[in-house]
């Protein structure tokens, strides 16, 4: 037979599958229903009719979202994230399947529990179950692990990805992006302290991620709503431009952030045409972060003025939305756009979309004529009007905004950097008591003078310059700077202290408590710059 072979999959976001023989050929899936069962099930077209008693070799891959669930589903800052699995143990089917054997791979060895179903064998971070013998048919066994499970659930809300094409040589792309992590939500209150002092501190929390554009991509940017964001890095590579995308806070359970990124790419690459006929070819969507999942995406094609019997192939089924019109400098009637949209996709839907459409080329002499046109009665009024005064007017309130924006974007770095400076202090000082080398706490003070000295000069240059704009930031800035003061005394106080003990003048016991005291002032002091920064 050529079809009847019937799969069923609940929460399924990618479905694909192929014959193992010598040439993998994927094959069609049709959805269909299956009366008295609940769920999506497929029916499978074989290339080939297979005969009554013959064998073929089937692979299915399928991709499913948001099924682990955080549990528990708060967590302090310095916790580890858990989470629970729940699926079955048998492949559900509506054949009775002779063998079965269900392999469960885990994201770390630390396994709080497990379902026991045929004694199953664990190993490291896999757990085996089976061989399972002769099920039947729509047979089904709850499945539960519960794990330790410390990677980032990113997952994009929503996202728009506008392509706008121009036949004059360039293709721009611009995605708007709702970022959330959906993994156990931060309890209690967030430490910039201790998460920079503290390598597993927040150990599930995202810091950055790289995102893949396309190897002819330029003129990248990447911003908010604040403006841009300075912290990426780009990386252009043979076959890919990677960028690392890092947000002006790290990311916990439950956060959000909201960016934008866009480039332009040249048409020659992806634009295709014999005579009037065009072919546009591009991806329907691209690379985010590794295992991206996207709940909402709509993309938003907008082609050239004038372009006209549109189709559009795409490799899987898409919501095509009511087509529009998008008006731009020196567009008279408007440029068509197409609008798709889609839910639930995950990295294997980066595949190739085509859209087919025509233009005639003597629309290209459009947008040249009309800028002929507009000179024409640009110097035509200007001849007429000559005393009219067309001068643009500034606005000193928004520049000062922006102006004070910047300064204290540098104050945050620089303030950041110096409070480094007292955890690399810290460092010599332990170094000092194991090795008893005074060579290395001198040059570890003397660092820490030197630069220490530079930040704070920076740091009050900037506070005069946000007094001069007339700020009350600047009053802020002013006390960061006494607080710091203090901040350091405690440290260099906290070092004579640990001189005085390998020179056998104060008491171990003694010096643990002098220590542990000024540690927790200085912790205060640093939590009230912290309180500080986040108010500029």
């Amino acid at each position: 037979m050529s079809e009847g072979l019937f799969f069923r999959y609940e929460r399924l976001k990618y479905k694909k599958l192929k014959t193992n023989d010598e040439e993998e050929t994927s094959l069609n899936l049709e959805e269909t229903l299956i009366k008295g069962q609940s769920g999506k099930f497929f029916k499978v077209k074989l290339a080939t009719n297979l005969v009554t008693g013959g064998k073929v070799k089937l692979a299915i891959e399928s991709t499913f979202t948001h099924v682990l669930r955080p549990f528990p589903t708060h967590i302090a800052q310095a916790e580890k994230q858990f989470v629970v699995f729940e699926g079955s143990h048998y492949f559900y089917s509506p054949y009775r399947t002779k063998t079965q054997t269900t392999r469960v791979k885990l994201a770390s060895k630390n396994i709080e529990s497990y379902t026991k179903l045929g004694n199953p064998s664990k190993s490291e971070d896999s757990i085996d179950y089976g061989p399972f013998k002769d099920i039947a048919a729509y047979n089904q066994d709850p499945l539960r692990l519960h794990y330790e499970n410390n990677s980032p659930f990113l997952a994009i809300m929503s996202m728009i990805r506008v392509i706008e094409v121009s036949h004059w040589g360039n293709i721009a792309v611009e995605e708007t992006i709702d970022l959330k992590h959906c993994g156990a939500v931060l309890k209690g209150p967030f430490s910039r302290y201790d998460y920079q002092r503290q390598p597993d501190s927040g150990i599930s929390s995202v810091k950055s991620f790289k995102t893949i554009l396309p190897a002819a991509a330029q003129d990248v940017y990447y911003r908010d709503d604040i403006g841009n964001i300075s912290t990426s890095h780009l990386v252009v590579l043979d076959d890919s431009v990677e960028m690392e995308v890092r947000p002006r806070f790290p990311l916990f359970g439950g956060w959000k952030t909201h960016y934008v990124i866009g480039y332009n790419l040249p048409s020659y690459e992806y634009l295709y045409n014999l005579g009037d006929q065009y072919a546009l070819k591009m991806r329907f969507v691209d690379h985010v972060f590794d295992d991206q999942v996207i709940d909402d995406l709509t993309v938003k094609l907008i082609l050239p003025e004038g372009a006209r019997n549109i189709h559009l192939d795409t490799p899987y089924k898409i919501d095509r939305l009511p087509d529009e019109l998008h008006y731009t400098y020196l567009d008279t009637f408007g440029r068509p756009v197409i609008t798709a949209h889609k839910s639930n996709l995950v990295e294997q839907h980066i595949q190739d979309i085509v859209i087919h459409y025509t233009f005639n080329k003597v629309l290209m002499l459009q947008e040249p004529l009309l800028v002929v046109g507009a000179f024409y009665i640009l110097f035509f009024t200007v001849i007429i009007y000559v005393r009219l005064d067309f001068s643009i007017t500034k606005d000193p309130a928004a520049e000062a905004r922006m102006k004070v924006a910047s300064i204290t974007e540098q104050v945050l770095t620089l303030v950041n950097k110096r409070l480094g400076l007292y955890r690399h202090f810290e460092e010599a000082v332990q170094k000092y008591k194991q090795s008893r080398d005074i060579g290395t706490l001198n040059s570890g003070r003397k660092t820490l003078e030197m630069e220490h000295r530079s930040l704070s000069g920076d740091i009050s240059s900037l506070q005069s310059k946000l007094k001069a704009e007339g700020s009350d930031l600047a009053d802020k800035v002013a006390e960061i700077q006494k607080l710091d003061t203090q901040v350091k005394d405690l440290t260099l106080k906290g070092s004579q202290e640990a001189e005085r003990l390998v020179a056998g003048k104060v008491k171990k016991d003694s010096y643990i408590e002098n220590d542990k005291h000024l540690s927790s002032k200085r912790q205060d002091l640093v939590s009230r710059i912290d309180t500080i920064l986040d108010t500029l």
